[in-house]
């Protein structure tokens, strides 16, 4: 296949993806429920955020669409890093119209196993854009940070899927009362998520993530177990982007690398 056809046939992945992600909640809804309706059907569910944080979908879908048409420019589609990425993004682009149809029809341990699946497929494509890739500055935009974001709201996805296997199967959580583990989950995948904005000073990332905390704060803040480890975790990961910043502003100044 030539990096032309490659190129259209990611394109192609991109609109495919959100046109089925599109009609499978309006009008027609797969199985007659949204993904929102499914979601607000397991009670307590102390990772759910509120329902206007899933509107960061729309932002998705476009930075989706932004890359698919970036890496099929002509300027663009012979490019060795969006090349070795299209293969993930096609596998992504699978998994995750998979997971929505498994997700819709009440397969939720399967549609975990997909989610995984898009959850690697973003990694990799991840790890690959945080090397020097000689990237322009719109390439940056187009690209990496669409992926950062992306990565970002699966990473949540991801955990919050794990909830509904569990609330599905009636686990009793060994006795532990759901608040509890709600308020575990958010501390474990706070952290989680720290490292990752850290380590790669992911601006985009760490967004994504204080975003769907402030969610879950908004939604259980009356439960104080649950609300102020997600407002403490968002508060953290906030911290830890800017701190990242600093000390690498302060690592290339030119009076620090002058002394050193």
């Amino acid at each position: 296949m030539s990096s032309k056809a490659r190129a259209f046939t990611t394109l192609g992945f991109a609109i495919a993806t959100i046109l089925f992600n599109i009609f499978s909640q309006a009008p027609f809804p797969l199985n007659g429920q949204t993904s929102r309706d499914i979601a607000n059907r397991f009670d307590p569910n102390y990772f759910l955020p509120a329902n206007y944080v899933f509107s960061i979908w729309g932002v998705i879908y476009t930075v989706v669409l932004i890359y698919g048409i970036y890496q099929a420019l002509p300027a663009h589609r012979d490019n060795r890093l969006l090349d070795s990425i299209r293969p993930w993004f096609w596998l992504s682009c699978v998994s995750n119209m998979v997971w929505l149809v498994l997700f819709h029809f009440n397969q939720f341990a399967l549609s975990t196993v997909a989610m995984v699946v898009l959850l690697v497929s973003l990694v990799v494509m991840y790890l690959r854009l945080r090397q020097p890739n000689g990237l322009t500055n719109r390439g940056y935009w187009a690209v990496s940070v669409a992926m950062s974001i992306y990565f970002g709201w699966i990473t949540v996805a991801t955990v919050a899927n794990f909830t509904y296997v569990f609330l599905d199967l009636g686990w009793d959580g060994f006795g532990i009362a759901a608040e509890t583990w709600g308020a575990v989950m958010v501390v474990v995948g706070g952290l989680i998520a720290l490292g990752i904005a850290y380590v790669n000073r992911d601006l985009a990332y760490g967004g994504v993530i204080i975003w769907a905390f402030v969610g879950i704060f908004a939604r259980h803040q009356a439960v104080a177990v649950v609300g102020l480890p997600s407002l403490l975790m968002a508060a953290l990961v906030a911290a830890g982007v800017a701190l990242a910043y600093w000390m690498h502003q302060r690592s290339s100044s030119p009076t620090r690398m002058a002394l050193s």
